[in-house]
């Protein structure tokens, strides 16, 4: 058990986390490596990443259902997507266990820095939702997707819900708005996949994981409510500012091995 000092500023975290993950994603870059500079130093990858879950579960779980009872999405939308992102993150968390996901960092500041660069130079995306297919094309993108993000977020997670709102304005066309209720959905289901089988392996640490996951869930819901009070502009510029952010804290830990 950390002192309490330390606990204070997990909890602190996770609901930050959570409250810019309702918004943009990106929770999971402000979590792992609060509990990397707050646990001891021996603690396994695969039980601190467990312990990340199991915080951001409740998170994206109450954020997801915020936006599905706002009717900011369909449901039947999300059937596909969910099933796939779960079918992804049991094949990353498996991963977890055999493989270390370091050489993912220098990927993923490649891939936020083209992120950013295209959102950037293209101001009018992901204001108005235009869906560029027919729905079964649309769902079946939607589905490969999430199992290609379900299964990044079981094997190592940051960044996860802000890649899935670029993917599905860029790809399928729809605001940033409706793309950020759908990727909290997709997130959910692969937070809630990896959190039973991190668990089931022993993979976390209870008391710093539920105290963090109380906060988060508190943080989830204010993020999506302001979400959807502000509208997909607001939403736009959160995700500018938070990608940003993210691509600094990745490189600084890229420039630092």
């Amino acid at each position: 058990m950390p002192s309490l000092p330390i606990m204070a500023f997990l909890v602190v975290a996770s609901f930050l986390a959570a409250f810019l993950d309702a918004i943009v994603g990106g929770g999971g870059l402000i979590t792992v490596p609060a509990l990397l500079l707050g646990l001891p130093a021996g603690v396994p990858l695969p039980t601190l990443l467990g312990t990340n879950k199991v915080a951001a579960v409740t998170g994206t779980t109450v954020a997801a259902g915020k936006f599905l009872r706002a009717g900011a999405i369909a449901p039947r939308e999300m059937v596909g997507p969910v099933l796939a992102s779960a079918a992804g993150a049991s094949l990353g968390v498996w991963l977890t266990y055999h493989v270390h996901a370091d050489f993912l960092r220098p990927l993923m500041l490649v891939l936020l820095v083209a992120m950013l660069a295209f959102t950037l130079f293209k101001p009018e995306m992901g204001k108005l939702h235009a869906p560029r297919f027919g729905l079964s094309h649309q769902r079946g993108l939607a589905a490969g997707i999430a199992f290609s993000l379900g299964f990044y977020d079981g094997f190592f997670g940051p960044g996860t819900g802000s890649l899935l709102i670029f993917l599905f304005v860029v790809i399928l066309g729809f605001d940033f708005l409706r793309a950020s209720a759908l990727a909290k959905s997709v997130n959910a289901a692969s937070n809630i996949t990896s959190v039973v089988l991190f668990v089931s392996q022993g993979s976390w640490l209870p008391s710093v994981a539920l105290a963090m996951a109380a906060a988060n869930g508190v943080g989830g819901f204010l993020g999506a409510q302001v979400a959807l009070k502000k509208g997909s502009t607001w939403v736009r510029g959160v995700f500018i500012v938070v990608v940003s952010a993210l691509i600094v804290r990745l490189a600084w830990q890229v420039w630092h091995g």
